[in-house]
């Protein structure tokens, strides 16, 4: 069984082929690796490895961009932690998570892809590479991974790779974090690697 250094290696050779292999769509830079939930400090390792080999061998910029961080300025420039603590508490985790997708998704809160637009923005898609982290901030139902990439399509050029922690099976799509009470899910328009 291939190891997620092999895997790496994979998308690693598609990231340094001229023209780069790793996304399907001009429109949509984005390619998805998907590694076991259990291996995420051993990714979080391999994920900076990576960013070095890049930089040296392809002279890519690489910047990382947490989608923890995205998640928490969307609730912090909204109604705030605080107002999240009070619904959890009073209303529970359910009514609270529903919150944070409202934040997430509506345009009159901060959306989460305006979020990471607004960062990708502020790059050269000729030089610089994003890898997405943290992506497992949204479990389990913060919001949908597929979901973001859908309304990516067309906003930037910046090829980016985003890091998800996610099973599959061979009759069933990618399970976000592993857990089984969620849907598979496997219409996300990329290039997925997964192990």
């Amino acid at each position: 069984m291939p190891s997620l250094k092999d895997h790496v290696r994979n998308l690693e050779t598609d990231l340094c082929s001229n023209p780069p292999r790793h996304y399907i769509y001009n429109d949509l830079p984005f390619a998805v690796f998907c590694y076991p939930p259990q291996q995420e400090w051993e990714m979080r390792h391999e994920m900076q490895l990576l960013k070095t080999r890049l930089e040296k061998d392809k002279q890519w910029r690489v910047t990382f961009i947490s989608l923890a961080e995205l998640l928490w300025q969307s609730v912090d420039e909204t109604e705030g932690m605080e107002a999240i603590t009070s619904l959890e508490k009073n209303r529970g985790f359910l009514t609270a998570q529903s919150q944070i997708y409202e934040y997430l998704t509506d345009p009159d809160w901060r959306p989460l892809p305006d979020l990471l637009a607004e960062r990708l923005n502020q790059l050269d898609p000729k030089k610089d590479l994003v890898f997405l982290w943290r992506s497992g901030a949204l479990a389990p139902e913060m919001y949908r991974v597929s979901t973001l990439l859908d309304k990516m399509k067309g906003r930037t050029f910046v090829s980016c790779v985003l890091f998800m922690p996610a099973t599959s099976g061979e009759s069933e799509g990618l399970r976000f974090m592993g857990l089984s009470d969620l849907e598979p899910r496997g219409s996300y328009h990329t290039k997925i690697y997964v192990s």
